[in-house]
């Protein structure tokens, strides 16, 4: 009878473990620093294995909640799974928007014919994407922000149980936010930059009707390069204060998303 019980009460918490670690692994996978191919499969693996064994006995959810129809067990998964993609989906739009700012910055650079691969990503990106992106997450992380996502994480638990989903405009509402916040943290960002390499197009194109004998083609290229870093360095001061408000934003959305979602209809 005593081993009857210890293997009962073992596969109920093993069901109870994988429900935990379907929100993690979502969560994990698409979270910035972990969501990127440098790093590798297993170690994420390992990691959302090892928070979700840490998780599984705070967890309010026992295995006698689970549903005993198997459409029922689909949606509870399909919400766990949308939770966690939906909070480190808040967070990647940030992100985008440093990376749309480098983007269109190396457009203008010039750097477009020199695409290499991204690392993170596994496809081709202009070089000044890629250093504006490392550059958000070298400061992510010295914010410990990595930190905070996974206060978060154990939190979300006691403000959303499994099994309490509801999809509410809210979370709709928060995401456009955070896709406003994209795209005006991405102009802000190059804005000075793209500014300044306007200008000096506008001078090419003046000195090229003024003294047609000088070879701007050639000029032009290093020109455009040289100005476009110098500048870019110069703005790197405003770069830190810029994104960190909308990164503080991002984090302080988090809890509220998650209880927008435990809302009961």
């Amino acid at each position: 009878m005593i081993n009857a019980f210890l293997l009962n009460w073992t596969l109920g918490e093993f069901k109870v473990f994988l429900l935990v670690l379907v929100r993690i692994s979502s969560l994990l996978f698409m979270m910035p620093v972990f969501s990127g191919k440098a790093v590798p499969n297993t170690i994420k693996a390992l990691m959302a294995m090892v928070l979700a064994l840490m998780l599984t006995p705070i967890v309010p959810f026992k295995p006698s909640q689970f549903p005993s129809q198997p459409l029922a067990l689909v949606i509870l998964v399909i919400s766990e799974l949308f939770i966690g993609a939906s909070l480190a989906l808040i967070m990647q739009l940030i992100f985008v928007g440093v990376q749309i700012a480098g983007q269109m910055i190396g457009f203008q650079m010039g750097f477009s014919v020199a695409s290499v691969m991204d690392p993170n990503t596994g496809v081709q990106s202009v070089l000044m994407a890629q250093i504006s992106y490392l550059i958000a997450l070298m400061i992510f992380l010295a914010i410990n922000g990595h930190y905070y996502f996974i206060k978060v994480l154990f939190e979300s638990y006691k403000i959303l149980p499994p099994g309490h989903f509801v999809a509410t405009t809210t979370l709709y509402d928060i995401v456009m936010q955070c896709a406003e916040k994209m795209f005006i943290l991405g102009v802000k960002l190059m804005a000075p930059v793209m500014t300044v390499l306007l200008l000096a197009q506008v001078a090419l194109g003046i000195l090229a009707k003024t003294v047609p004998q000088v070879n701007l083609l050639i000029i032009s290229f290093s020109l455009t390069i040289g100005l476009g870093l110098f500048f870019l360095g110069l703005t790197m001061q405003f770069f830190w204060p810029v994104f960190e408000k909308d990164l503080v934003i991002a984090l302080r959305w988090l809890p509220v998303a998650l209880k927008s979602m435990a809302v009961s209809p």
